[in-house]
């Protein structure tokens, strides 16, 4: 027999370094769940991913257990890391901060392509296209 779902909750993490101070302790403790347990178990799971942010879903229980998936980093990231980028553009049309070359977009397309509702690079490739515009990011070729 499947338990029952109480709440899902959503967060964004560093991979590898949660802690129980916000935005992990408040989240899970108002649900009651034991916030030492989760934040030892996604840092176990992310270790690998330091230097990542990761959204990551909490699957909260009313027997007050949890599970948890983490995804890929947010494109945003992604690029910014691809372009070793502080952020994006405050005014992305008149300011750029980059330029990606469409290899470099292809290979965050096929990253991000797990976490994405399609299965097909050439649309996860303008969805990442797309992202890299509003942060006025050009892309190249």
């Amino acid at each position: 027999m499947a338990k029952k779902i109480k709440t899902l909750i959503k967060l964004n993490i560093p991979a590898g370094e949660a802690t129980p101070a916000p935005p992990v302790g408040p989240a899970l403790g108002q649900h009651g769940l034991p916030i030492m347990e989760f934040v030892k178990a996604f840092n176990d799971k992310t270790q690998d991913k330091k230097g990542n942010i990761l959204p990551v879903v909490i699957t909260v229980y009313e027997d007050r257990t949890f599970s948890f998936i983490t995804k890929e980093p947010p494109v945003a990231e992604m690029i910014k890391k691809a372009l070793k980028l502080e952020k994006g553009s405050a005014t992305a049309m008149k300011a750029p901060v980059g330029e990606l070359s469409k290899m470099q977009v292809r290979q965050i397309a096929e990253a991000k392509l797990p976490d994405l509702n399609t299965k097909n690079v050439e649309a996860a490739m303008k969805v990442v296209e797309g992202t890299a515009r509003s942060m006025g990011v050009k892309i190249s070729g």
